[in-house]
């Protein structure tokens, strides 16, 4: 358990180093073009995310997002001992993530967001992409899929960047880190709210599907 929680610790840090710091990359070279920093923010973060997976997987099954960690243990009791740890886990390396990305940028490691992300649009953006990740995710466990998982969520995450009005935050976790970064990608602490509970409904949504789908099938 400790080793899997230090993974998750670990592949959580990195992650939010990937997307906060190719936030401020993408924002610093973009020269005021929006579109071009959210896609360099986007690809970096798909390519990332993918790497990570692969790497932590064996050991931790690579959450990196108590929501997912949430969603897996539903259908696992034995899984459910590892949801106060690795949430635990999860949450402290995202912002130690944060502050990572903040020190090789030369940004105040400490700092709260003023990028006010609020309003029905963006909530159901949020319930959309974490409905989506959560859904492929369970389906893919369900299935046996691991092989074309770690790829599957990099692209699903890379596109939902894209087609969501929100861009994708779909992690609680990632979420409360993002508050703590006045960058690109921040979001304003009194936003997170709003935030995270779009991301919960959108994640019960996904499982009450991945049920009813495993119904169907049996």
């Amino acid at each position: 358990m400790l080793r899997s929680a230090v993974a998750e610790a670990i592949g959580t840090a990195l992650l939010l180093a990937a997307v906060i710091g190719s936030g401020i990359m993408g924002e610093r070279l973009s020269g005021g073009n929006v579109a071009i920093a959210l896609l360099a923010n986007a690809i970096a973060t798909g390519g990332a995310l993918y790497a990570l997976i692969v790497l932590f997987g064996p050991i931790s099954g690579a959450h990196f997002n108590p929501l997912v960690t949430i969603a897996l243990a539903a259908g696992d009791p034995a899984g459910r001992r590892r949801i106060a740890p690795y949430i635990a886990a999860q949450l402290a390396g995202a912002i130690v993530g944060a502050w990572l990305a903040h020190f090789m940028f030369g940004l105040p490691i400490l700092e709260l967001s003023t990028k006010a992300r609020d309003g029905a649009g963006l909530w159901m953006g949020e319930v959309v992409a974490t409905f989506g990740l959560v859904l492929l995710i369970v389906v893919g466990v369900r299935r046996a899929a691991e092989p074309a998982l770690p790829s599957a969520i990099a692209c699903y995450i890379v596109g939902a960047y894209w087609f969501t009005s929100s861009t994708s935050f779909a992690n609680p976790a990632v979420t409360v880190a993002r508050a703590l970064s006045n960058t690109f990608a921040g979001i304003a602490p009194a936003s997170v709210p709003g935030f995270v509970v779009a991301q919960v409904v959108g994640a019960a949504l996904a499982v009450a599907v991945a049920r009813f789908c495993a119904t169907k099938e049996s």
